[in-house]
C-alpha cells in the first residue's frame, strides 16, 4: 500500500513538471499572439498584458498591404513542397540502396555522406554560391531547390528505419520476381510510414523556415519568401513589431498543420528508426 501511493506521488510529480515545462515552452507563442494584437508602444509594455483591452485586429489587414506578403508565402509554399517531395523521394531512395543492397564500398560510402552532417553550412555556402552562379542559378527558386533537394540526414534516418525490415522480406519478394525498384516502391515506402512523416516534418519546418538561404540567392522582390519577409517590417529607424508578431503567427500556421496532421507517426518515426543498424 506504501509503494502504490509512493507510485502515485512520483507520478503526479512528474506529470506536474511535465505540464509546467509545457508551459514555460508555450509562453514565447502565446506573448507571440497577445503582441500581435497590440500598438507597437504597448509590445513591450511591463506588466505583460497578455489580453489586450482593445485588440488590433488591424495589424492582420496591414500585414499583407505593407508588404507583398502573399507572393512570399506563395514562394515559401512552392519551394517547401517540392523540397520536401524530392528529400522524400532521393533521401527513401537511396536509403533503401544502402541498407538492403550489397555492393563494393557500401559502409565506407554511406559514412562518408553521413559525416557530412558535421560540417556547417557556413563552411561550404560560399563555394556553393559561386558554383549556382556559374551555372546561372543564381536570383532562381532552382537554385534552392538543387540545394536542398538531398539530404544526408534524411538517408541516416530512413536507412536506419529500413535496418528494421526483415531481409527475408525482400528476399522473398525476389523470389517472386519482383525487381529492387518494385520492392522500393511496392514494399518498403508502405512499411516506412512513419519514417516518411518524420522526415515530412523536418523538412518542411526547415525549408519553411529557412532564412540565410533565400537571402544569399534571392534578391528581386517577386522571388523572396516569407522569412525574408518578415524582415522588410524592421527598417533602419524603426520596428514594426505588431506587424512583425502578426505576420509571424500567420507564417506559423502551415508549420503547425503540418505537425498536427503527421503527429501520430512522428514518435514511432523516431523510436523505431534508431532499433537497429
Amino acid at each position: 500500500m506504501v509503494q502504490s501511493h509512493t507510485q502515485k506521488l512520483k507520478k503526479g510529480i512528474l506529470y506536474f513538471l511535465l505540464c509546467l515545462s509545457a508551459l514555460i515552452m508555450l509562453m514565447p507563442f502565446v506573448w507571440m499572439i497577445s503582441a500581435s494584437l497590440k500598438l507597437d508602444k504597448d509590445v513591450f509594455g511591463y506588466p505583460i498584458v497578455w489580453i489586450p483591452s482593445n485588440p488590433r485586429w488591424q495589424n492582420y489587414r496591414d500585414i499583407w498591404t505593407t508588404i507583398p506578403l502573399g507572393r512570399f508565402i506563395a514562394n515559401t509554399t512552392k519551394l517547401t513542397i517540392i523540397v520536401t517531395f524530392l528529400q522524400l523521394l532521393t533521401s527513401s531512395f537511396a536509403a533503401y540502396a544502402f541498407a538492403k543492397l550489397e555492393f563494393k564500398g557500401r559502409n565506407a560510402l554511406f559514412l562518408g555522406y553521413v559525416a557530412t552532417i558535421a560540417m556547417p553550412w557556413q563552411v561550404y555556402m560560399v563555394p556553393q554560391f559561386m558554383m549556382m552562379r556559374s551555372f546561372g542559378l543564381n536570383n532562381t527558386h532552382l537554385a534552392i531547390i538543387c540545394l536542398q533537394a538531398f539530404s544526408a540526414f534524411g538517408v541516416f534516418l530512413m536507412r536506419q528505419f529500413y535496418m528494421g525490415v526483415p531481409d527475408e522480406l525482400c528476399e522473398a519478394a525476389r523470389i517472386d520476381g519482383m525487381n529492387e525498384y518494385k520492392i522500393w516502391a511496392l514494399i518498403m515506402l508502405p512499411l516506412s510510414k512513419p519514417a516518411l512523416s518524420t522526415l515530412t516534418i523536418f523538412t518542411f519546418v526547415n525549408t519553411w523556415n529557412d532564412f540565410l538561404g533565400p537571402l544569399l540567392y534571392l534578391t528581386k522582390m517577386e522571388l523572396k519568401t516569407v522569412q525574408i519577409g518578415l524582415r522588410m517590417f524592421i527598417s533602419q529607424y524603426s520596428s514594426e513589431y505588431g506587424l512583425i508578431m502578426a505576420a509571424s503567427v500567420v507564417a506559423l500556421v502551415p508549420v503547425l498543420i503540418v505537425f498536427l496532421a503527421l503527429q501520430k507517426f512522428f514518435v514511432q518515426g523516431v523510436a523505431t528508426s534508431g532499433l537497429k543498424g
